[in-house]
C-alpha cells in the first residue's frame, strides 16, 4: 500500500486535516516552486521567450495523463464554471429535450443549463438525491424514464460533493450513447483519485480543477473536449487561439483561422507564471502515485474511521455506493455545526455539508489521524 506522504507537506503532527474535498494543502515542493516563480515574475526580463509555452504544455500533459487523454484535447481554463460555459457555447440543446442534472450538485454543472433552459426551450430535469444513496440507479432511471422527452445531455459530477455518492460513469455513458445524448462530467471530486479513461468512456467533456484532490492552487482547471466538438467558437477570442496573431509579426493579424485542437479554447491571460507550474507539479505527483494506490490508501483510512464510529449510531451510506475518499456521517439529535466547530478547536478539520459531516482524507493522512478523529468525536458526543 502507498505509505503516508505526510513528510512531503507542511502539516504539524497535532493537526488532523480531513478536508481535502474542500481544499488540499500544497506540497512543500509546490510551495518552493511558487516562491521561485514569484521571484521570476519580479524579474521578468530574465524570462526567455519560450518559458510560458513550456509551462502551458507541461500542465496540459499532466492533466491529460490523469484521464488518459491526448494533450491536444485539453484546454487550459480557470474554473469548472468556465469549462461548462465553454461547452454550452459549443452545444445546441434541441427544443423539447431534457438536460439531466443532480439534486444538490455543485453549481457549475447545473446553473449554466438552468440559465439557458427557458430561452432555448429545453427542460432541466433534476435527479433527486436517493434515500438509498444509489445515485447510479437514480440517474439511469431518469435517463431511461418511459414516455419522457429525449435526453440531450447529462451534466453531472462523477462523485457528489456533499456525501461522496458515487456515479458509475461507465454505465451512464453507455446508456447516454445508446440514446444519442451528450455527456459532460464534472470530475472535481474524482480526478486523480478514481480511474477515468476518456478513450474508453468517450464523454463529450470532462472538467476538473486542481485545488482539491490534485494538490494544486486555486484558479487552475482543465477541460477535455472530444475532438468532435473542437471545431466550434471558443468562449474568449484570444491571439493564442488563432494560427498566426503574433506581436513579433510584421502584420499582427496574419492568420485569423483557429488553431486545430483544444488549444483554441484556452482562457485569455493564460501565462500564469506562478500558478501554472504549481498545478503541474501537483498533478504530476498524483499521477506518479497512481489513482489505484491513492484510492486504496484513503479507503483504508475512511474504512477505519467508519468502523470506529459505528458504535455512535452514525448513519453511513453503504460502501459500494460511495467513493473511497469521502466519508459522510449522519448524526441524529446532534448540532452538526457546533460539532464541526468543536472538532476544529481540537485541530481536527472536517466539513459540514447539507447537514452531514464530510470527512475527506488524502495521502498525507495516516492511521493516527483516523484514530484521533474517532477518539475526539467519541468524547464530544458524550459531553
Amino acid at each position: 500500500m502507498l505509505p503516508s506522504q505526510r513528510e512531503l507537506f507542511d502539516i504539524p503532527r497535532d493537526v488532523c486535516y480531513l478536508n481535502s474535498a474542500s481544499y488540499s494543502p500544497l506540497p512543500l515542493k509546490t510551495q518552493e516552486a511558487a516562491r521561485a516563480a514569484i521571484g521570476r515574475k519580479g524579474r521578468p526580463w530574465l524570462l526567455d521567450a519560450g518559458f510560458a509555452g513550456r509551462q502551458h504544455e507541461r500542465a496540459r500533459l499532466a492533466a491529460a495523463r490523469l484521464i488518459n487523454a491526448d494533450p491536444a484535447d485539453i484546454a487550459l481554463i480557470p474554473s469548472v464554471s468556465y469549462g461548462v460555459a465553454t461547452a454550452a457555447k459549443l452545444l445546441t440543446i434541441p427544443r423539447g429535450t431534457r438536460v439531466i442534472v443532480l439534486e444538490n450538485d455543485h453549481s457549475s454543472p447545473v446553473l449554466e443549463w438552468r440559465t439557458r433552459a427557458d430561452t432555448h426551450g429545453f427542460a432541466v430535469e433534476t435527479v433527486r438525491q436517493p434515500d438509498d444513496a444509489d445515485w447510479t440507479s437514480a440517474v439511469l432511471a431518469a435517463v431511461e424514464r418511459s414516455g419522457a422527452p429525449p435526453v440531450a445531455l447529462a451534466s453531472i459530477s462523477s462523485v457528489h460533493w456533499s456525501d461522496g455518492g458515487l456515479i458509475d460513469i461507465e454505465q451512464v455513458a453507455a446508456v447516454l450513447k445508446r440514446q444519442g445524448a451528450l455527456f459532460l462530467i464534472d470530475a472535481t471530486q474524482s480526478a486523480g483519485v478514481l480511474p477515468l479513461d476518456v478513450k474508453q468512456i468517450d464523454p463529450d467533456f470532462v472538467i476538473f480543477p486542481t485545488y482539491k484532490w490534485l494538490l494544486g492552487p486555486y484558479g487552475r482547471a482543465f477541460l477535455y473536449i472530444a475532438k468532435r466538438h473542437q471545431g466550434g467558437i471558443p468562449l474568449e477570442q484570444t491571439s493564442a487561439g488563432r494560427r498566426d496573431v503574433r506581436a513579433d509579426n510584421a502584420i499582427y493579424f496574419t492568420d485569423l483561422s483557429y488553431v486545430g485542437d483544444a488549444g483554441r479554447f484556452d482562457m485569455g491571460e493564460r501565462d500564469h507564471f506562478i500558478s501554472m507550474e504549481m498545478a503541474a507539479i501537483g498533478m504530476e505527483m498524483v499521477a506518479e502515485w497512481g489513482a489505484a494506490r491513492i484510492a486504496e490508501r484513503i479507503a483504508m483510512l475512511t474504512d477505519r474511521i467508519a468502523e470506529g464510529v459505528r458504535e455512535f449510531g452514525v448513519h453511513i451510506p453503504a460502501r459500494q455506493l460511495c467513493s473511497p475518499h469521502i466519508l459522510s456521517l449522519g448524526l441524529k439529535n446532534v448540532d452538526a455545526k457546533a460539532l464541526v466547530d468543536a472538532l476544529a478547536g481540537n485541530a481536527i478539520y472536517v466539513a459540514l455539508r447539507l447537514g452531514r459531516i464530510r470527512i475527506s482524507p488524502h495521502v498525507f493522512n495516516d492511521e493516527a489521524d483516523a484514530d484521533h478523529f474517532v477518539t475526539v468525536l467519541r468524547r464530544r458526543l458524550k459531553d
